[in-house]
């Protein structure tokens, strides 16, 4: 079979009346060696069903995130423990015992900003339990890019990190915790429709993989979302382009036809939010308006069957319209192994089409006493659970309570955020580190759950913070940059945090967090470029106004050093006006910056950090809402 330039060989395994085919990607690399075919298999000719298992933003989270209800009406004490690489792949093998025509995908973001355990060893823990859990095809998430191509195609092929011409000793520990050395590489394929590299043209790895059921082909095509140079370190997309994503799935539909393929199931890495309070992950309250993956949905082609999306951790199960208003099965599975997508697709062998898609999203528990935990892949996280805890279970500091990831009010604060980016100031204020006055975090950088008082298993205690927890919250690795903004640069600066304003995404609106003593209103009512308001700067015992109660800016030309990590520095997130920045001074990574705060500040005999108490802020919201709307712009930060 020829394909396009981009897939360039093929591999083909063919058991039980299901035959898969993966196509390789522009970097030429072979998947796997050919094998003989298993005897042919009369096909049927009466529908049959196919069983579709998917999930979504894994992140390496080899442990339990906690508990999960099947919708915020359930009490947080009654939500059932869900999760981790062990049951994951017990409840994904009790679902493709129910039909041995099956298939599992993902929506991308398997790697990335991941728990320590996984993080630590390049993520090669996460792609040997997802190997193991039985992934076959996923879409690239924006995570996929954050150490750039080369390492995500190192994941995907296999070897070990290599540093300084040499092993990194982090790297490659399949010795000790029972998996090959050297690292096998994801026996799953990473697809990349729309992800071309600019040197060759070409679709950086496939653009779609093909599995054969009872004769019938399948195809499952797999993007990000086309916004992930604007949430991803330059570095790591350099040399590559990002396509549109209904136009990049348009594209293939008469190149899979030519083939005789007429089932096709997209997994693209962008998604929505439900509009309800309810939000139970079988639900699809307001139909996800106004979001990305509705607007990529609704330019597909009639021929797309399934769209399995991801990027929001969100749980949904939609039916949305396409190009022809047609609605089409749209899932979502969260994230971090909580939720699995169980989907039946009915084939017509006599069209080859998907005439029918029946969807359930189902809670990952750790208590059905009908599912256990699976001991191969308990016994690897439990291997790399001791390699890394003597690091993961330094105790930094104490807290007096939960500082959220979440914006906890209609103005859009975040505690764990303002947490953050008051370390970042500390190790940047003194002249020789930065000389900054005020420094900003972007809230998409602080993960889940924050910083949590309640002992973890590890045992420290309550109210203690652990380096684990820590990285766990901020596990980017991005280095801190002081930079020199006018006060009219830090106004626009405010003012593109708004969806559609000076270069801001259309469909984001990203509130950063500030540290201690910079406060700010705003006002959604009033056009862009006047909303903000009332912006002040205490340094010291002295308070500075920035922009009058009028949105006047005073002293436009005046500079002010600011710190920021460098994903922002250079116009992440949309903060298009932090690329004006002179003077640039690099600085410690933010993992550092917040262990040495903590460390210094809030570690016993010290007091606990309590939120509220920095006196910079004089006991008053660093972010401020003209009118008494008690919900943030946008639900959630959108770029997890």
């Amino acid at each position: 079979m020829k394909m396009r330039s981009a897939l360039t060989a093929a591999a083909a395994v063919s058991l039980a009346g299901v035959q898969v085919l993966v196509a390789c990607g522009g970097n030429d690399d072979p998947v796997a060696p050919a094998v003989p075919a298993a005897p042919a298999v009369v096909a049927p000719t009466t529908p049959f069903v196919v069983k579709l298992i998917g999930f979504n933003d894994y992140h390496g989270t080899l442990e339990s995130p906690g508990t999960f209800g099947q919708n915020t009406s359930i009490p947080a004490a009654s939500r059932p423990a869900v999760g981790g690489a062990d049951f994951l792949a017990a409840h994904v093998a009790a679902l493709k015992k129910q039909n041995p025509l099956n298939v599992v995908v993902g929506g991308g973001d398997f790697i990335g900003a991941s728990p320590l355990v996984s993080s630590l060893f390049f993520d090669e823990p996460a792609i040997e339990t997802l190997n193991r859990i039985g992934m076959e095809f996923t879409s690239v998430g924006n995570h996929e890019f954050d150490k750039g191509s080369t390492e995500l195609l190192r994941l995907q092929n296999g070897g070990c990190k290599i540093n300084n011409g040499a092993t990194d000793p982090n790297s490659c520990k399949g010795a000790t915790v029972g998996t090959p050395v050297p690292f096998e590489g994801a026996k799953f394929k990473w697809l990349s429709a729309n992800v071309v590299a600019t040197a060759t043209g070409k679709t950086l790895l496939p653009a779609y993989g093909i599995k054969t059921f009872n004769g019938v082909k399948v195809a499952f095509i797999g993007m990000t979302l086309k916004a992930t140079p604007t949430i991803v370190t330059p570095t790591g997309v350099a040399g590559l382009e990002f396509k549109d994503e209904a136009a990049t799935v348009n594209a293939l539909i008469p190149e899979l036809r030519a083939q005789g393929i007429e089932s096709i199931v997209v997994m693209v890495h962008e998604g929505g939010f439900q509009t309800g309070a309810l939000a139970d992950i079988n639900a699809c309250e307001g139909n996800l308006a106004g979001s990305a993956i509705a607007s990529i949905v609704s330019q597909l082609d009639d021929a797309v069957d399934v769209v399995v999306s991801a990027h929001t951790h969100a749980a949904y199960n939609c039916k949305l319209p396409n190009a022809k208003g047609r609605t089409i099965t749209v899932t979502s599975a969260s994230a971090f192994g909580r939720v699995l997508t169980d989907i039946d697709l009915t084939i017509d062998p006599a069209t080859r089409n998907i005439t029918a898609a029946a969807a359930t999203n189902r809670l990952v528990v750790r208590n059905d006493p009908a599912i256990t935990a699976d001991t191969t892949v308990a016994k690897i996280v439990d291997a790399y659970k001791a390699l890394v805890s003597p690091i993961a279970n330094l105790i930094l500091g104490s807290i007096t309570t939960d500082l959220s990831n979440a914006r906890v009010d209609g103005a859009c604060n975040m505690p764990a955020g303002d947490f953050i980016a008051d370390s970042q100031l500390a190790a940047t204020q003194p002249v020789n580190f930065g000389g900054a006055v005020i420094a900003f975090m972007n809230g998409g950088g602080v993960r889940s759950p924050g910083f949590t008082f309640a002992s973890s298993t590890a045992g420290e205690g309550n109210g203690n913070v652990t380096y684990g927890e820590a990285f766990t919250v901020q596990p980017f690795g991005n280095s801190l940059v002081t930079l020199s903004l006018t006060t009219k640069d830090i106004k626009d600066f405010l003012e593109e945090q708004f969806a559609g304003c000076l270069g801001q995404s259309t469909t984001a609106t990203r509130f950063a967090l500030a540290s201690a003593g910079f406060k700010y209103t705003w006002d959604g009512a009033k056009a862009c470029g006047a909303r903000i308001s009332n912006v002040t700067l205490r340094n010291g015992s002295a308070t500075e106004t920035l922009v009058d109660a009028t949105g006047v800016v005073q002293s436009p030309a005046k500079s002010y050093r600011v710190t920021v990590n460098n994903f922002m520095a250079d116009g992440g997130d949309g903060y298009s006006t932090l690329l004006k920045g002179t003077n640039r001074l690099g600085g410690s990574q933010d993992i550092d910056a917040l262990t040495a705060y903590m460390a210094a500040n809030f570690k016993a005999p010290k007091a606990p950090y309590a939120p509220g108490s920095n006196a910079a802020d004089a006991g008053s919201k660093r972010i401020n809402r003209v009118g008494n709307s008690a919900n943030c712009p946008g639900g959630a930060d959108t770029n997890p």
